[in-house]
């Protein structure tokens, strides 16, 4: 298997397909993609057998790729468009998983004081949850309506106990039908870093995408199927050095027209020679964005309003 570091299954799909040299699509994957508008697009990666699991690393299941361009400079209404897409698609998910009534929970991860993290904790405070009012003043609540609770447990280092772990006691006490887990994601492209939303119904390991893998998230675990909401918000110096140097060869290709040393450079991956040099001198940090404050602030609103439309 590839080592990917990156979480979105879109992105696996393409290393994969491009160390490989495959033209069309890889036995076990299917794809489509949607143009919602000119700032938003819709991949979906669907894997279906055992060799798409082992060429991308990811379990069988549905992908979806949403990406948001301009995110930086959103107003509201670009905001609300972009939650109303992530709202459709999760409910999609939502109905083919657990009925119309069915209780739902939803995590928040990671770790409010680290801002790269933080989406996941952010994100449940400002969900509509219902469990609590439906069990106590059942009067105030119009017939039908979902329970919702929501939690955010924390990290390992701070609690000392897997996330897995605190979910499977919550799990056994209060029986939701699904989990919905949110969580700050690695990605293998600077342009992808919060303009991107993934959504998955085959749970989540956190930390794989930086190398910190703890307890798996799944119907494994838990029993109950697990639906992902990933955003990546960090990427490693290699990638970023990757990146800037496809930007500079592609800047010299403007200028000089043709370069065959230039072109060859630019369609080989060189994210593991990079690595591999910066891995020495303990260079290889992970990174993210200066406007990542508003980017995350963006992003809960994204993700929130999806949620909540879709509940």
């Amino acid at each position: 298997m590839y080592n990917f570091r990156t979480d979105l299954a879109s992105e696996r799909r393409d290393i994969y397909k491009q160390a490989s040299k495959e033209k069309g699509e890889i036995d076990g994957i299917e794809s489509e993609k949607q143009e919602i508008d000119e700032n938003i697009k819709v991949e979906k990666v669907i894997i279906t057998n055992e060799n798409g699991e082992k060429a991308i690393g990811k379990p069988k299941g549905n992908y979806i790729t949403i990406d948001v361009k301009n995110l930086k400079i959103a107003q509201e209404d670009e905001i609300n468009k972009a939650s109303e897409v992530l709202s459709t698609e999760l409910k999609k998910i939502l109905d083919s998983h657990i009925d119309k009534q069915g209780e739902v929970l939803v995590v928040g991860l990671g770790n409010i004081y680290v801002t790269p993290d933080s989406l996941g904790p952010k994100v449940i405070n400002e969900i509509d949850v219902t469990r609590h009012i439906i069990n106590y003043l059942p009067q105030y609540v119009e017939e039908g309506t979902r329970m919702v609770s929501a939690i955010a447990p924390g990290v390992l280092g701070t609690t000392g106990i897997e996330t897995v772990e605190i979910l499977k006691g919550i799990v056994d006490n209060i029986h939701p039908k699904l989990v919905i887990v949110i969580d700050a994601l690695a990605s293998r492209s600077i342009e992808r870093i919060s303009s991107t939303v993934q959504l998955s119904d085959t749970g989540i390991v956190p930390g794989a995408g930086v190398g910190n893998t703890r307890s798996e998230i799944s119907i494994k675990t838990l029993g109950i199927p697990v639906v992902a909401i990933g955003i990546p918000t960090v990427v490693e110096t290699a990638v970023l050095v990757n990146d800037s140097l496809d930007l500079f060869i592609e800047k010299l290709q403007d200028e000089a027209k043709s370069n065959d040393y230039l072109n060859r450079l630019r369609e080989e991956d060189n994210y593991e020679e990079i690595k591999e040099a910066l891995i020495p001198k303990d260079y290889n940090l992970i990174v993210t964005p200066k406007e990542i404050d508003s980017l995350i602030e963006n992003m809960k609103e994204i993700v929130s309003r999806g949620i909540n439309g879709s509940l």
